[in-house]
């Protein structure tokens, strides 16, 4: 998309140069190459001069709304970096709960984190970040109660480092639904989490 609009702009430079001719310079080139060809007027060089400088203003144009649209669609570093900083914040304390089996399904650092991690950045991206093009990739292995984060956005050249450190903190109690008496009793793990996010690599 830059490239395009790089070709845009230097054809519109190019147009007004062509336009900035003046008719007795062509006239003269014209005669050095076909001396027997009929003269042109004044009106027809008045119409191509209009006709040049209108192709150059369509070109900027069409070239400002396609630096407009990347802009839409690509992240930019300050972009990311408020984001993140949104994200880190908003993260940090949170709190979630496993299910009853213990298989912590909720609380996955590998899977479902990761994909809560790209959600919130991309709720803190404001309103002119695209609203896609996240990726919070796990670096190493994801431990049963930490995991680091690897936050990368397309367009943007800075990557950040985020830690992740899950607690357990008890369970709470609550009700089944369908279900009545001492059967409908159901305890779920809880889970704090601590969250830090830095510059650079992991």
């Amino acid at each position: 998309m830059t490239g395009l609009t790089i070709f845009m702009f230097v054809l519109s430079a190019l147009l007004i140069l062509m336009a900035c001719i003046k008719a007795d310079r062509v006239r003269s080139w014209r005669e050095s190459v076909n001396p027997s060809a009929p003269d042109i007027p004044d009106a027809a060089f008045t119409v191509a001069r209009i006709v040049l400088v209108v192709m150059a203003v369509v070109n900027v144009v069409l070239g400002f709304r396609g630096l407009a649209a990347q802009d839409t669609m690509d992240w930019s570093d300050e972009e990311l970096t408020s984001a993140v900083e949104g994200a880190t914040e908003a993260l940090d304390g949170d709190v979630m709960y496993g299910d009853s089996l213990g298989t912590d399904s909720q609380a996955d650092l590998d899977g479902d984190y990761a994909r809560k991690v790209e959600d919130e950045i991309v709720e803190h991206g404001g309103g002119d970040a695209p609203g896609f093009g996240v990726d919070a990739a796990v670096v190493g292995r994801a431990m049963t109660d930490r995991a680091r984060y690897r936050i990368t956005a397309s367009g943007a050249g800075k990557a950040f480092c985020m830690h992740v450190e899950r607690t357990h903190d008890g369970y709470i109690e609550t009700v089944a639904p369908g279900l009545s008496g001492d059967a409908a009793a159901v305890k779920l793990p809880k889970y704090t989490f601590e969250v830090s996010t830095r510059a650079g690599e992991c």
